[in-house]
Order: C-alpha cells, then sequence, then structure tokens
C-alpha cells in the first residue's frame, strides 16, 4: 500500500496499525462527521482482570445533525486523563518496555485538551516517534468517499476492526487472562519495545 487514508483514533488498535505502517504516504481524514461509539474517543488496554476500556468522554453533542469530528470537545468536568493514566501504569508498570515510553505518554496526560481530534492528533504524532515509523504524513483537505488511496477508515468502527491480523506476542497478564487480541498500539509498544513496527508489518 503505498498511499493510505485513515482517520485519527485514540491510540489505534494493532490492527490499525499494521495498516497504516504499510503506508509511504498517509492521509489522515480531518473532515469526517463524529461518531459514537467508535475508537475515535475509546480503546482497549490489558488490566489485572482482562480487556479493560478506557474511554475519554465528550461533550453532549445533541440530537439535531451531524457534527464534525475536529468540533467535538472533550468533558473535562472530571479527571479523566489521571484516570486513564492510573489504569495504564497499572497494566503496564511490570512490562518490559514501560521505563522507557513512560515519561513520553505520561506527558500527554498532564496537557488540558479542549478538542478531541486536537489530543488524538498529538498522540498519533508522538506514537509515529515512539515506533520510528515515518510517512509521509498529510491532512486532508476535504472529505473523499471514494479517495484514490487504499481507503482503512472503516477501521475505526469497532465492528470493522474485529478480524484479527495474527500478530502474536506476549502480554503482561496472559498467564492469567489469557492472550487478548487487537488492543490499543501500546500493548504491543510496552511489551515488545523496538521490535513492534517490525511485528506490525509481518502481521499483514
Amino acid at each position: 500500500m503505498s498511499t493510505v487514508v485513515a482517520t485519527l483514533p485514540y491510540m489505534g488498535s494493532i490492527n490499525l496499525w499494521s495498516f497504516m505502517t504499510t503506508a509511504k504516504t498517509l492521509i489522515i481524514e480531518q473532515h469526517d462527521y463524529y461518531q459514537k461509539q467508535t475508537f475515535r474517543n475509546r480503546t482497549y488496554i490489558h488490566g489485572a482482570n482482562g480487556k479493560l476500556l478506557l474511554t475519554i468522554p465528550v461533550k453532549h453533542l445533541g440530537e439535531i445533525g451531524h457534527q464534525y469530528y475536529q468540533t467535538v470537545e472533550i468533558e473535562n468536568n472530571f479527571n479523566w486523563q489521571k484516570q486513564h493514566w492510573k489504569s495504564i501504569q497499572s497494566a503496564y508498570r511490570s512490562s518490559p518496555y514501560f521505563e522507557f515510553y513512560e515519561d513520553n505518554l505520561a506527558f500527554l496526560y498532564k496537557i488540558k485538551f479542549t478538542s478531541l481530534y486536537s489530543f488524538n492528533k498529538a498522540y498519533f504524532e508522538l506514537l509515529l516517534k515512539l515506533l520510528g515509523f515515518e510517512p509521509n504524513v498529510q491532512y486532508s483537505e476535504s472529505y473523499k468517499a471514494k479517495p484514490a488511496a487504499t481507503d482503512i477508515r472503516a477501521q475505526i468502527e469497532q465492528k470493522k476492526s474485529d478480524t484479527y491480523l495474527g500478530i502474536k506476542y506476549t502480554q503482561v497478564f496472559e498467564n492469567k487472562n489469557g492472550f487478548i487480541p487487537n488492543l490499543s498500539i501500546i500493548d504491543l509498544l510496552f511489551n515488545e519495545g523496538p521490535n513492534t513496527l517490525t511485528l506490525l508489518r509481518v502481521g499483514l
């Protein structure tokens, strides 16, 4: 895949990143509508008791019409960032590479973002650096229903991203809970470190 178009997720699943890392040119959609119950504001990690959902709260969108993803605001009336980071620490502090990436990721949970898109963009750009993945990143100028590129925007919807690509690695709580597929990219990153990019590409 030379050119891929994708939607910005919260962290992003292993499947999504596998597809993205095949791209030489990666076009990020920035003119789509926000949809509830997608990976735009949610992600899964592997906690001590199994699969754990982390959800970024957003302000009520109303009942009339659609709202553009870029205009969605985060609900910061309670400290969801502290809660998410605490969950991440509990899940991965004993993983092989947690200390290696900890400071970089913790920084994002200390900044108060008002825009969901802006937070996810900052996360995405950080993950590119941590993975050592350097595509030609472009941001869409308009929405195209049928872009002249490999379109993986549907991967943002959970029901369309359930088929796991088969990347196998050791998880922190695998002996207790079994292997849980297609979690957040940070699950793979904390467990495999610099080998993550290679594994993502092997999965396809």
